[in-house]
């Protein structure tokens, strides 16, 4: 990121409206000029920020209790285990290349009863589809093309991500919907609200601008193991879940009449 606070922005509340435990220790990762943890210290929480970006850290400073000046691709060293309460991800998670490292530390410092919040962007709202059409890939200073956005989410595979890295979604949500323009400021608001949490509700990767996920760990299980330790899902589950595509060990074999089909076409163009 440069360091020009073009991340200034007025906080996430839809996000924040998730949270669902009592104010406590939270920790915002990417905390840009400090605009989440501004909201959240007006519900009562602490905050400690943390961002890579000097001229952030001295703007950061002036909302949050505390600020960190570290890269999150190096983890969160300077956080002890089950320390906050909540661990804020709005808006980070795409601009790492590999997200996982980060989602698990955010588990490793949250508190039993804690709460992860993410937020990611849509890269298929319809505006974004309608450049794509165009064949238009293009990016830009912010928002959904942002130049260091690295990775790009539906809302369903941003679900997937989460649920992927040993979370559960306690509470979902999106902010978006129909392309009102103006005549959104003519029409009766209760109107505009419940048809845009309608197409929210059943198009969310059309309407959404931004996906919402309040998440926690899943209750350990110690059924089979005494000790209560977790088996991290295979490498190949987080693949699939983030490009869409099914591994080899997760393809159903096809049927018996078409693996012959299948080898008899083979067959036929080895011959010369």
């Amino acid at each position: 990121m440069e360091g020009d606070l073009r991340y200034r922005n007025r906080g996430n509340p839809a996000l924040l409206d998730l949270i669902d435990i009592p104010q406590g220790r939270a920790l915002d990762c990417g905390c840009g000029p400090g605009d989440n943890a501004r909201l959240l210290k007006s519900r009562g929480w602490q905050v400690t920020g943390v961002t890579i970006d000097p001229l952030e850290l001295a703007a950061a400073r002036t909302e949050c209790d505390h600020v960190e000046l570290a890269d999150l691709t190096a983890g969160l060293p300077f956080a002890l285990d089950g320390e906050y309460g909540l661990v804020l991800l709005s808006h980070i998670l795409e601009h790492l290349a590999d997200p996982t490292p980060l989602l698990l530390e955010a588990r490793r410092v949250l508190a039993p009863g804690g709460r992860i919040l993410v937020a990611l962007p849509n890269v298929l709202h319809y505006r974004q589809r309608a450049q794509f059409l165009r064949g238009r890939f293009e990016y830009t200073e912010t928002g959904l093309m942002d130049s260091t956005h690295l990775r790009f989410y539906t809302v369903d595979s941003a679900r997937r991500l989460i649920e992927d890295n040993g979370l559960r979604i306690v509470a979902a949500s999106a902010t978006g919907g129909l392309p009102w323009w103006r005549t959104r400021e003519s029409l009766p608001q209760d109107l505009v609200r419940r048809w845009d949490r309608r197409v929210l509700g059943r198009w969310p990767n059309m309407f959404a601008w931004q996906s919402l996920f309040l998440a926690a760990p899943h209750p350990v299980d110690t059924t089979n193991d005494p000790v209560g330790r977790r088996v991290a899902p295979p490498a190949h589950t987080f693949m699939a879940a983030t490009t869409g595509v099914r591994t080899p060990a997760q393809r159903e074999p096809l049927p018996a009449p078409a693996q012959d089909e299948v080898a008899a076409v083979l067959e036929r163009y080895r011959k010369p």
